[in-house]
């Protein structure tokens, strides 16, 4: 194991934060923020704790192995959760050493789950770096570095995998770096449509860029303690609907499309159905609305939008408390905690191409009973899939669940209301945000215990980077030469 290109990478992604804490600083001041201070100690010690780090290791081999990835990618969003708290200890926001690291990591992990009971009462400093760490944990530290790696004469193929281990990982250029900045292009360009859509649309300029950055990074750190039921604007909502939608597909066909190649985007199999899994759960739900409530037409329709969008991409914005809804439309919410977005998109959880894939494998196990001696491959987008990624989808799909029950369980000693235990498993696991009984869309995550949030955290990375990147360092294999 190359420790020094390990520590280098860490330190060069630190001077990244440390950077990214200037621009919070230039926000406080222009607000003139008591937590002016706070981003200034922040950023210098990240800054030079960083540069120390790059130049001790100046001379390490520029080589990095599939076991380096694995190995820097998790622990960067460890050290750069814990240098997140920094603001927000030193300002006196978030005082408490494990609120604070938990609402980093579920910042820097794009979960959105949060401690914070009076979010209006903080700094617009504050907010802005809480908004912040979603957006560059959305499309990924990693994917960011890999932009610079090569200035230093670093590759970036082995962080590059373990950032992105889906079944499909998608590049638009043979050069890694290429890739890496024609992604955050897009990125980019989507979120200041939004911020300057939401801002037409009745939203401060500022709420309004916190809102995008929480939006195309399928976050949904919100600068309001109602989230975006504070703007009871159809407008206003049925944009972030529309930019939720828009981070939850792959980025790449996004790219494609965008480049004027829209039939490839409405010809890929897992958009269409992507499509169809929000459009068909909206309208179940969207009728549950009309049968069982009071709500108008276009009301229930944008609710049941809005949720079904914002679960299925794990934003975890919310417009309504869905628990209020009867029973059986929430249980079809949480149904769509296990889905999750897009391969190549910002969202967590399981992605739509396993479900899809899992959904094909058995019903050509089927066809193969009833016919022994056929060949049946699997086949997405006309193009028959490797038994080994078909192997990698089922023990993923396996490792997910294992890890669902077990980790339940285990939180069940922690909160004995099982519904609860159930809700904050899955949306940490899934990075979605609400969950279920006392962790609503209404309720905080404050009144967990320590021990608690140090364990939805862990799950919160575990999610993020979709099991095998994190697990994998548990095995003794991994560790041997």
């Amino acid at each position: 194991m190359n420790f020094r290109i390990i520590i280098r990478i860490l330190g060069f992604l630190l001077i990244v934060e440390g950077v990214a804490m200037l621009l919070a600083l230039a926000v406080a001041l222009f607000y003139g923020g008591s937590d002016v201070p706070a981003f200034v100690f922040s950023s210098l010690l990240s800054l030079f704790i960083g540069t120390i780090a790059v130049l001790t290791t100046s001379h390490s081999p520029r080589q990095i192995t599939k076991r380096e990835g694995f190995v820097i990618v998790t622990l960067v969003w460890v050290v750069f959760s814990f240098f997140g708290t920094l603001p927000y200890l030193v300002s006196g926001s978030i005082p408490n050493l494990t609120n604070a690291f938990f609402e980093t990591m579920s910042g820097f992990t794009t979960t959105g789950s949060t401690i914070l009971n009076d979010i209006e009462a903080l700094p617009n400093g504050i907010l802005f770096w809480r908004s912040l760490t979603h957006w560059l944990g959305g499309m990924g530290i990693i994917v960011l570095s890999l932009a610079f790696l090569p200035l230093f004469g670093i590759g970036g193929i082995q962080l590059f995998l373990a950032e992105v281990p889906g079944p499909t990982p998608d590049k638009l250029s043979p050069k890694i770096q290429q890739t890496a900045i024609r992604l955050w292009g897009i990125y980019i360009l989507f979120t200041a449509i939004e911020a300057l859509l939401l801002w037409m649309g009745g939203m401060s300029l500022f709420d309004g860029v916190c809102h995008a950055f929480a939006t195309m990074a399928t976050g949904g750190f919100s600068t309001k303690q109602a989230s975006v039921a504070f703007w009871p604007s159809p407008f206003i909502q049925y944009v972030i609907i529309f930019f939720m939608f828009l981070a939850g597909t792959n980025f790449s066909l996004l790219y494609v499309a965008l480049k004027g190649n829209l039939k490839r985007l409405f010809h890929d199999e897992e958009f269409k159905y992507y499509l169809l899994f929000v459009l068909g759960f909206t309208i179940i739900i969207f009728s549950g609305l009309l049968i069982t409530t009071t709500l108008g037409v276009e009301q229930a329709f944008r609710d049941a939008l809005f949720q079904v969008v914002s679960v299925i991409t794990t934003t975890g914005f919310a417009t309504t408390d869905y628990l209020v809804w009867k029973p059986v439309l929430y249980v079809l919410l949480f149904a769509l905690f296990f889905f999750g977005g897009s391969a190549g998109s910002t969202g967590g959880g399981i992605k739509i191409v396993r479900i899809v894939m899992l959904l094909k494998n058995s019903y050509y196990e089927l066809r193969r009973i009833i016919h022994p001696n056929a060949v049946i491959p699997v086949r997405f987008n006309k193009h028959s899939v490797d038994a080994k990624i078909i192997t990698n989808v089922l023990a993923f799909f396996m490792f997910y669940l294992l890890v669902f029950f077990v980790s339940t369980i285990l939180f069940v000693f922690i909160d004995p209301d099982l519904e609860s235990a159930m809700g904050a498993v899955a949306t940490c696991l899934g990075n979605i945000g609400p969950g279920l009984g006392n962790l609503g869309p209404a309720v905080t995550f404050d009144h967990v215990a320590p021990v608690g949030k140090w364990f939805l955290s862990f799950l919160m990375l575990l999610g993020r980077l979709e099991l095998f990147t994190v697990l994998v360092l548990f095995t003794p294999a991994f560790w041997k030469e």
